[in-house]
């Protein structure tokens, strides 16, 4: 005779190999959509240095003083410095006793990781929260909370700059055969500007547009994990706009700095490596690369060399150049990379022989 459990054995065997099964299709279509992705960029970095003769760009990239490589590095370091009194900012509104330096180099760890792994702009989040509750004894409610607040100022700040981008690029000619363009092709751009400051006193009056908008998508389902996250984030930043209004200004306009930063150093290497281009020019291509790196691959490995070939070469720019702004940027990447990679390892070694 079969014991009461014999009936419900089988039926789970079922449903477990039905779950490897699908697990592996799963698995196996993510591997082909990175390999299609990889093999796409491959083709675009093949196409950006086929006819680049390397010993020139070596010349080129040689001519670079050691001031001028040492300005950039530094101006780099400021730029995280800006970002890190952002996420400061934030981290103090209800916590006073938490100090600016320690997070800077956790800021620089984060950009380590997230370079090698899904890109310069995101993956390396969850080392600020597990900072903040190992060393600080935040709940992981709150840590979390400061590190999506921080991620949300990024994101409105990075409107301004895409519109700003984007108006660069249409004054340059890049998407138009008619360089001046007409100022009417620009409501759209200004509204991505206006955005920004919008959605804050949306937050602030208990507004919530995106989750609001998410809802009303037909095919999008309601209670999904992603939905749910984003309803949540907007909310949590509501609430922070209520309660701390003068550190959100404080840490929205240092965003912003931030992002000047990041195209006033793309305008130095421009100038040190000796190419002429007007200030829309400059911001275009800038613009043009920092897109290519929303690419969730280490780097925007040859995303990036494809755009500046491609932008730059609008401007007729020669390769050559094209490849040597690309380069200059990651050895400035790989660089403060490697060395956020090694704060992060230290890090991580450090909590193992504290837990043992």
């Amino acid at each position: 005779m079969n014991s009461p459990s014999s009936p419900t054995l089988l039926p789970k065997e079922e449903g477990s190999s039905l779950s490897l099964w699908e697990k592996a299709r799963v698995r196996a279509k993510l591997a082909l959509r990175l390999f299609a992705i990889y093999f796409a960029l491959a083709i675009l970095l093949y196409f950006a240095l086929r006819n680049v003769p390397l010993h020139e760009i070596w010349n080129t990239i040689r001519g670079l003083q050691l001031w001028q490589v040492a300005g950039l590095f530094g101006l780099n370091l400021f730029i995280y410095g800006l970002m890190t009194l952002r996420w400061w900012i934030i981290v103090r509104a209800e916590n006073k006793h938490i100090p600016y330096f320690p997070l800077w180099l956790v800021r620089i760890a984060v950009f380590g990781v997230s370079y090698f792994t899904l890109g310069p702009h995101v993956g390396g989040e969850p080392l600020q929260v597990f900072y903040l509750q190992r060393k600080y004894k935040l709940t992981f409610t709150h840590a979390t909370a400061s590190v999506i607040m921080d991620k949300l100022l990024e994101l409105l700040a990075n409107f301004f700059l895409l519109a700003l981008g984007l108006t660069a690029i249409l004054q340059a000619g890049i998407l138009s055969t008619n360089g001046d363009g007409s100022w009417l092709s620009l409501i759209g751009l200004l509204f991505l500007c206006m955005w920004p400051p919008l959605h804050i006193v949306f937050l602030y009056r208990r507004k919530y547009p995106i989750s609001t908008l998410l809802r009303g998508i037909p095919f999008i389902k309601k209670d999904s994990r992603p939905v749910r996250f984003i309803a949540a984030s907007e909310r949590l930043a509501g609430t922070f706009c209520r309660r701390h209004l003068s550190s959100l200004l404080a840490a929205t306009a240092i965003s912003i700095l931030a992002g000047a930063g990041m195209v006033s150093e793309f305008a130095l290497i421009v100038k040190f490596l000796d190419i002429q281009l007007s200030s829309w020019q400059t911001i275009a291509a800038w613009t043009a690369g920092w897109l290519s790196l929303l690419v969730p691959l280490p780097g925007g490995l040859g995303a990036l060399e494809a755009s500046q070939v491609f932008a730059l070469g609008m401007f007729g720019v020669p390769a050559v150049l094209a490849i040597s702004v690309t380069l200059v940027m990651r050895g400035r990447d790989l660089l403060i990379g490697g060395l956020g990679l090694l704060l992060a390892s230290r890090a991580l070694e450090g909590q193992n022989r504290n837990s043992q």
